[in-house]
This record gives structure tokens, sequence and C-alpha cells, in this order.
């Protein structure tokens, strides 16, 4: 069913610079640009996002429990991240608990948006790769041409598990796509028992949907095709040794809603684990003029530019990264996934490319955990809302699809937001992505050979981390640092343009 996993025939590069606009099959907006030297090898690689969004900045002098349902709106993906981190930040702004019922509440919902989200990526961006192969005709790595080769049966039953997802989210959210049911101190409403039992019925559905995945698509389709396995076990083209971040529960097992975050170096070894609210005193956030993502990094390493190894302040988020620093999952199915994981790659793996398998081990674990608050009559409990103190500062940190996310708010004594800081999960990947991408290039285009399999191959690398740069967008300095360069045909630079010089 696989198609060619290494492209075929190239053909020579037109000049020294290649130039990927836009890139293909993500949230947002990005372009890769390859510059060759003068063997027509590639001498490097910039990843750059050319969008800003700018939340940080008009947030500011709105009502704070407004940005539980502004930050949503980031995006059309990952609302549901963005709503719960928002809801948790507003916690801890009025300096309230919410209720037990309110917390099942938001955890039933945000395994649901895993669900939605895991299965939106596995199957629709990245499936085209790996179910057709990076080397198929352009025109046919889609969803479309997914379906085409694995069949309506398949194609038939993912739509319907995203529905399924899609409709607890709407239940719960109070809106399909961007939700406005968190509130500081709890959520605005419940559900009734015939909702509750609508909901059971789900939760078992896309348990079975998810095993589903396992024996139908990741295990026959992908991890039984050698030639696809060599091509994630490749150390020369997806694999960076890097430090990595997620939360873990008490236990140290994964847990998306709540916990400590841990961060462990390349070799698996603890390197920190903290409370949310002292992030600060871990990650800092560096700037470069040729995008406007920015540049998390481990601040007692410091920044230290592109590079991997224990040296280095880089680090990797999403879910290979919270397989990594924890010690295993919170479900019995999920938990022989991971085993088997580990078995196969090695402890820590820093395949790149296991991203997509990672994913489906974190998919079974919500679906599992899904029934599991399903079932419980806490879901028909009223008490659904705290007491609220008086605003202040509050911090909300919990794991997206796509790795640590970072709401960070500052209330005056009328409840007016002063100020904002998020740091969104895909943006603690840009520097591995940047790294990443300039590797698989140096090992693919040689001697001016170039053609489109090579540079899907490319994209593969940053469609691994199902980033979303519409969310991630957000500025430091307080002004737009992004930088124009006009080029001689040689390649050296003739001028730079910017926010200083005329743009």
């Amino acid at each position: 069913m696989t198609g060619p996993i290494m492209p075929g025939e190239t053909h020579r590069a037109e000049g020294k610079q290649i130039t990927i606009d836009p890139i293909t099959r993500l949230e947002g907006h990005g372009k890769i640009e390859i510059f060759l030297n003068d063997d027509g090898n590639v001498a490097n690689t910039y990843f750059q996002i050319p969008e800003l969004r700018g939340f940080e900045k008009f947030c500011i002098g709105r009502p704070v429990e407004e940005l539980a349902r502004l930050t949503p709106r980031l995006c059309g993906v990952c609302p549901g991240a963005h709503h719960i981190a928002s809801a948790k930040a507003l916690d801890a702004v009025f300096d309230t608990t919410p209720t037990d019922t309110a917390v099942h509440l938001r955890r039933l919902f945000y395994e649901a948006h895993y669900i939605h989200s895991h299965i939106a990526h596995f199957f629709a961006l990245a499936a085209p790769d790996y179910v057709l192969g990076p080397g198929a005709p352009k025109e046919a790595r889609n969803v479309l041409g997914v379906v085409e080769a694995v069949g309506l049966e398949i194609g038939g039953a993912v739509l319907k598990a995203r529905s399924q997802a899609q409709w607890i989210q709407e239940l719960l959210g109070g809106k399909a796509t961007h939700p406005v049911n968190g509130l500081p101190g709890g959520v605005s409403r419940g559900m009734d028992e015939e909702e509750w039992e609508k909901v059971k019925g789900i939760a078992h559905d896309l348990l079975e949907f998810s095993k589903f995945s396992l024996e139908n698509v990741l295990y026959p389709i992908v991890l039984e095709n050698e030639d696809y396995l060599n091509v994630i076990t490749d150390k020369d083209l997806y694999y960076h040794e890097t430090y990595y971040m997620g939360m873990v529960d008490k236990d140290m097992k994964v847990d998306f809603y709540d916990g400590t975050v841990r961060v462990v170096d390349p070799s698996g070894k603890e390197f920190a684990n903290f409370h949310p609210d002292d992030y600060l005193e871990h990650i800092a956030e560096h700037v470069e003029p040729w995008s406007y993502l920015k540049f998390p990094f481990l601040k007692k390493k410091g920044w230290t530019g592109f590079n991997d190894g224990p040296d280095s302040g880089e680090m990797r988020a999403a879910p290979l990264a919270r397989l990594n620093v924890a010690e295993g999952m919170t479900t019995p199915l999920a938990q022989k996934e991971f085993e088997k994981f580990f078995k196969t790659l090695g402890r820590p793996a820093h395949h790149t490319l296991a991203m997509h398998w990672a994913r489906i081990v974190e998919l079974l674990n919500s679906a599992e955990h899904l029934v599991e608050l399903a079932e419980s009559d806490k879901c028909l409990d009223k008490d659904l809302r705290a007491p609220l103190g008086e605003p202040g500062e509050g911090i909300g940190i919990l794991e997206a699809p796509r790795g640590t996310l970072i709401h960070h708010y500052w209330a005056d004594s009328e409840g007016m937001t002063t100020d904002l800081n998020l740091i969104v999960a895909t943006a603690h990947n840009n520097a591995a992505i940047c790294m990443g991408t300039k590797k698989v290039a140096q090992a693919l285009i040689k001697d001016w050979q170039v053609n489109d399999g090579l540079l899907n191959m490319v994209e593969m690398c940053f469609r691994a981390y199902d980033p979303c740069f519409a969310c991630a967008t957000h500025n430091v300095p307080g002004h737009l640092p992004l930088q124009v360069n006009i080029r001689r045909p040689d390649g050296s630079v003739h001028r730079t343009l910017g926010h200083d010089g005329g743009l």
C-alpha cells in the first residue's frame, strides 16, 4: 500500500537558492530557503515564519476573564488547548481552585480535543507521506489520495471518529471550534442524563477506533514497512539528541491537563522538574531577525545556537518529548504501546519521525481515559464553580497536542489585563525544526540534484511536530524584528530592509 520511500529521478537545481513556499500540510504559514554552495551542496537552510499574530499585545486592556474566549481564536485547530490553558491561568489570576466536578468536565472535554487533534494530524496531514510515500506525485499527496489508498472503510471510520470527538467538544465547550465553557473557578455548564449516555457511547466508540488505528494503519502500513522504518531510524536524516520537556503527574506518568513540568537531558536523565509557577526560572526566549517565531531555550544552559547535544540549550516538546520525560502512561493499553515504543527505538528516543508513533500511543491513552471519565457519575454533578478572589497574576500550563503550552496573565485590581505572555507549544520545537530541516536538506540534496520528492522529505521534518505557526507567532522586543535581505546573483547581501531600515 505504501508508495516509494526515497524519491527517484532528480533534476539540476536552477541557481543557488531553492525556496519551498508555501510549506504544506500544517497550521499557519511558513517557508524554507535552501542555499547551495559552489559544488551544488546545501550550505545553509532557513526555516522562516513570516506571519505575526500579536495576541500578546492586543489582549492588553481587555477584561482578563475574556482571555479564555479570545486566546482560542489564535487558531481553529487547537482552540481547545488555549481555552483550557487560559481557564487554568484565570483560576490562578482570581486565586481560586476549581471544583472537582469542573476539573472532571474540563478533562473530559480535553481528552476529546486530543483525540480530535491527533486524528487530524495523523490521518490528514502526515498520512500522505507514509501511506502514499514521499516520492508519490505531489497532486496525490493529500487526504483524498490517502482515502483512495486505504479504502473507504478506513476513510469513513476516520471521519466518523473526528465527528464524534468534535461533538463532545461542542457539547462541553459550548461551541464546536472556539469553546466558551471554561470560566475562572470552573465551567459554565455540565450535562444532563441524555447527553451523558451519548457521551459514554461515543467514548467507547473512540476507544475502538484508537485500537483500530493501531491494528489497521500504524502497524501494517508504517511500522511493518521495512523501508519506512529504516527512514525513521536513520541517524543521518531525522535524528537529534536534544533535551525534552513535558508534564507529568506525581507518579511521573504522562498528564495532559496538570502536574509538574519535567525536563530530561539527551541521555534521559532528569534535568529539571518544576511547578508551572516557576517556569520563568527555567525557560527563556531568543529572537532571530529572519522569523517572527521565537526560540525558547533552557535558561540554565543558555542560548547556544542551532545545535544539539548535552551542552545545547535546545529542547523539544510534543508527543515524542512527553513519552521521553515520563515513566509510563496512565492507562493499560497505552502503557503496553509505550513499552513497545521504547523497546524498538531505545530510551530516550531521538527519532523525529517517531513523533507519529508517539501520537498514536497518546491517542489510545486519551481514548482510554475518556472512557474512564465518561463512565463516572461525576459527569452529572452540579457543583460547577468555586468562589473567586481578587484579581492579580496567574499562570496556566498544560500539554497541548503539540507540546507544553504556557499562558501567563497579569490583571489590575479592576480585573483588566495589563500584560500577558504566551509561550505556545510549537515555539519550543522551533530550533529543532530549523536544525532538522537543514540536516535533511544537507543529506538529500547533493551535486545540484533535486526533485519534488526530496523537498517533500525536507518538509516531513517540520510536519512530524504537527506545528501550529498561527498560534506561535508572538513578539518579545515590542517591535517587528523581521528583516528582508536583497541578494546579488552570487548570493551576497546587497541591502537589508527592516523596521529600522524603511520597510
